[in-house]
């Protein structure tokens, strides 16, 4: 006959009534359930002996996908309800968490981690030959993951032709990088930190200047790069399409590396290396290069 302790059964129980509270708080909290549903579903679990999840899953009052963004808070990795944002579709890493696509972000994530970011390098510009072959979408989940690692993360839009970054976050500020660089503007006046994402910050481009070029290459970026150093552990730069201008270059220059973004069927291998040779000629640190299939 097995004996059993009554005092342990007694802790186990508590512990996971306590677990059971917390999550119910959470759905509360967020919208998903009301306290009177709480109520209904506890008084389901005594009757069936079942988990909170499943008894108001029976009761049809969530979904598994509510159940997930609960525990996603509980552990501290926050993520966003599909649909239920301003944000873009595109930032998967956001509304997506578990899927393949962010699975292959999360290995890229690693890689950096072991391969290139450290007290030392923690600035990457993210380069790709042509618009349209996935440099902004990448870097904007990149940042996204590295910040949901717990790491201060800070997502710049250095592309000053053609930007994105602001229409991917719904990003409300006017200003950003380039009123920055003629000094309209302080840092801390317009980067947006994004929620639920506490250690995620954004700094749009700002206003489209007639001299992208000149202003990137003034001493007034690379200052503005060493500043930005001195708070964040990491730093995602999204670049102007290397093949049409030398921003990305110039750009790049004043980072601790680069990351070559292709996309599969589109970027003619002849772009990409002729991107490749630019950096390296003006000895930029090519970390890698991602072919992208999404």
């Amino acid at each position: 006959m097995a004996i059993v302790n009554i005092e342990e059964q007694s802790m186990q129980l508590t512990k996971m009534n306590s677990r059971d509270a917390r999550i119910g708080k959470i759905l509360v909290d967020i919208g998903k359930l009301t306290k009177i549903d709480v109520e209904r579903i506890s008084r389901l679990q005594k009757v069936e002996g079942i988990g909170f999840g499943v008894a108001a899953q029976k009761l049809g009052l969530i979904t598994q996908s509510d159940i997930r963004q609960a525990l996603s808070q509980q552990f501290d990795f926050p993520y966003l309800q599909a649909n239920k944002s301003g944000f873009s579709k595109d930032l998967v890493a956001a509304h997506q968490p578990f899927s393949p696509q962010v699975e292959a972000l999360r290995g890229l994530r690693s890689q950096l981690n072991v391969r290139f970011f450290n007290d030392f390098n923690k600035s990457l510009a993210i380069v790709s030959p042509n618009a349209g072959e996935g440099c902004s979408n990448l870097a904007a989940n990149l940042a996204v993951v590295f910040s949901q690692l717990g790491e201060r993360t800070i997502l710049i839009d250095a592309n000053l032709r053609d930007p994105s970054q602001h229409k991917l976050f719904n990003l409300e500020e006017q200003l950003g990088l380039s009123d920055i660089l003629v000094g309209r503007a302080d840092l801390d006046d317009v980067i947006t930190k994004i929620e639920p994402f506490p250690y995620l910050t954004v700094l749009g481009a700002g206003t489209i200047p007639p001299n992208p070029q000149e202003l990137l290459s003034r001493y007034a970026f690379t200052d503005f790069m060493e500043q930005v150093a001195s708070f964040y552990d990491v730093i995602i730069v999204d670049t102007a399409p290397a093949v049409a201008s030398s921003d990305a270059q110039t750009v790049a220059a004043c980072c601790n590396g680069a990351l070559l973004v292709s996309r599969l069927n589109k970027t003619r291998t002849s772009d990409l290396e002729n991107v490749r040779d630019q950096l390296i000629v003006t000895d930029i640190n090519i970390v890698g290069a991602v072919l992208n299939d999404f």
